[in-house]
C-alpha cells in the first residue's frame, strides 16, 4: 500500500516505525529501508510498501513481489527453536563442515547451514579478514559518495560470533587430502566431514600486464588499496577490458573526478551483448564524462616510465596513466580442485541439482563452479546454490538447484542497463 493512500494517523505511525529489511529470495540481496536504492530511484528512507511494483532487484532484476521480510539470523533465535535436550555444537567434537572462502558465497553457505542446524560445527577459511560486503558496491562507491570504511556491512569476526562458527581469517587453503578428509592450511590442518569450496574466481591477467604494475579489483582489500592510491586528486586511469566490471569501474571513476581511458579488443564496450542493447547506449551516456573508449586494440606492453605507466598496443598506439587496472575477465584457481582430483570442466565440475563435485564429501558453489561446462559468474544463483547444499548436508528435504538464464544489471549510474 502506498503511503499516500493511508490516513494521516496511519501515515504518521508508519513514519515513526523502525526501518525494516527485506530479502530477495532469488539472489540474497537485502533491501534496507533506511538505505533505499538510489540507483533504482528509491531515496534513503523509502518504505517497502512505497516501492513501485515495477521496481526490480538491483542485483538480479526480479520484482518486488519476490522479496520477504528479513532479520539477520542470530544464534539465540536458532537455539530457541531447538527441541528440548538438543546437543550444542562442540568445537572439540565432530569436524562438521569446512567452507573455503568468505565472500558472498561462503557467508551465504554458512547462513544457509545455520538456518537448518544450530548445532552443526562450521569452520570458515578466508584469505582476508572475511568482512561482509556487497561486491557490486565496489563499482558504484565513488558515484554514491561512499567512503571506504562504509563498504563493509559487518566484520568477519562479528559475523562469526553471530553464527557461532570458527573463522580462520588471513589463512590460505593449501591442499585437500581426500583420503584423510583434511584440509591443509597455512594455520594447520583442519578435519572435515564435508567440505564446501566457495573460493570464487580470480581476475585474469593478460600476458602483457605484469602483476606488479596493475590493479586487479575482485575483492574489497584490493579495492581499498586502489582507493588509497587514487587519493583525493584527479588521476589518469587506464582500464584494460571493457566488459561488465571494466565498464562499471570506468563509469564510477569518471564520476569520481578521474580521467579514464578504457581499452578493449572489441569495437564496443559490453561486447558480449548486441551493440544496440549495451555498447551504443553506454557510449552515448559517456559523452559528457571524462571517459575515452578505444576499441579494437590489443595491449602488448605495460612499463613504468618516469614515474607513470605507459601502455603500448599492437597497432602502435601509446597511452599514459597514473594507475592501470586489468579487467580482462575471471579465471578459476585450479590448485585446490586438482589436489583433490576433482573433475574439471571450465571450472570445478558439479552436479547441476546438488552442486556435489566428483567427490561425495565435497560440494562447491559460486564463481568457482561450472555446470555442464558453463561457469557460474553471477550473484543471483548463489543463494539458491547455498540452499541446495545446506539441505543435502543437514538432511533436510531436497532443494535442488536449477540453473537458469541470468538477468544482468549493469551498474553504470550514467546509464543503468538490464541485460539478458
Amino acid at each position: 500500500m502506498n503511503t499516500a493512500a493511508l490516513s494521516p494517523v496511519a501515515a504518521a505511525v508508519q513514519a515513526l516505525a523502525p526501518y525494516q529489511s527485506y530479502l530477495c529470495d532469488a539472489c540474497g540481496y537485502i533491501y534496507h529501508e533506511a538505505d533505499g536504492d538510489p540507483d533504482g530511484g528509491l531515496p534513503p528512507g523509502t518504505r517497502y510498501a512505497d516501492i513501485p511494483d515495477d521496481w526490480s532487484c538491483p542485483l538480479c532484476g526480479i520484482t518486488k513481489a519476490d522479496f520477504r521480510p528479513y532479520t539477520p539470523p542470530t544464534l539465540e533465535a536458532l537455539r530457541a527453536a531447538l527441541p528440548p535436550g538438543a546437543p550444542v555444537a562442540s568445537r572439540g567434537g565432530a569436524p562438521g563442515v569446512v567452507i573455503v572462502g568468505a565472500g558472498r558465497a561462503g557467508w551465504q553457505m554458512a547462513e544457509a547451514l545455520r538456518a537448518l542446524d544450530a548445532t552443526l560445527p562450521i569452520t570458515l577459511v578466508s584469505q582476508c579478514a572475511g568482512d561482509l560486503y556487497d561486491k557490486p558496491l565496489l563499482s558504484v562507491a565513488l558515484a554514491r559518495g561512499l567512503a571506504p570504511d562504509q563498504l563493509a556491512k559487518e566484520s568477519g569476526a562479528a559475523a562469526a560470533r553471530r553464527l557461532n562458527l570458527r573463522l580462520f581469517a588471513h589463512t590460505q587453503a593449501v591442499r585437500i587430502c581426500t583420503d584423510t578428509r583434511t584440509l591443509r592450511t597455512t594455520r594447520g590442518v583442519l578435519r572435515y566431514d564435508h567440505l564446501v569450496l566457495a573460493h570464487g574466481a580470480q581476475a585474469a591477467l593478460p600476458p602483457a600486464l605484469p602483476a606488479a604494475l596493475c590493479w586487479r579489483i575482485n575483492h574489497l582489500a584490493a579495492y581499498l588499496k586502489l582507493r588509497a592510491a587514487l587519493g583525493d586528486s584527479p588521476q589518469d586511469v587506464a582500464i584494460v577490458g571493457a566488459g561488465l566490471i571494466g565498464s562499471e569501474l570506468a563509469n564510477d571513476l569518471a564520476l569520481g573526478g578521474h580521467r579514464v581511458t578504457l581499452l578493449d579488443v572489441q569495437a564496443a564496450p559490453l561486447a558480449r551483448w548486441p551493440a544496440e542493447q549495451a555498447g551504443a547506449p553506454l557510449l552515448e551516456a559517456w559523452k559528457d564524462l571524462p571517459i575515452r573508449f578505444v576499441g579494437g586494440v590489443q595491449v602488448t606492453q605495460l612499463e613504468r616510465v618516469a614515474g607513470r605507466y605507459r601502455l603500448s598496443t599492437g597497432c602502435g598506439q601509446r597511452f599514459a596513466a597514473d594507475q592501470v587496472i586489468a579487467s580482462a575477465g575471471l579465471q578459476t584457481p585450479t590448485r585446490l580442485a586438482h589436489s583433490a582430483g576433482l573433475a574439471w570442466h571450465n571450472g570445478i565440475a558439479v552436479d547441476a541439482a546438488t552442486l556435489r563435485t566428483s567427490d561425495e564429501r565435497i560440494h562447491a558453489l559460486g564463481d568457482c563452479i561450472a555446470v555442464n561446462g558453463q561457469a557460474s559468474r553471477f550473484i543471483e544463483p548463489i543463494a539458491r546454490q547455498a540452499r541446495a547444499i545446506a539441505a543435502a548436508l543437514c538432511g533436510a528435504p531436497p532443494a535442488p538447484y536449477a540453473p537458469r538464464a541470468a538477468v544482468v544489471r549493469v551498474k553504470t549510474t550514467s546509464r543503468p542497463l538490464t541485460l539478458h
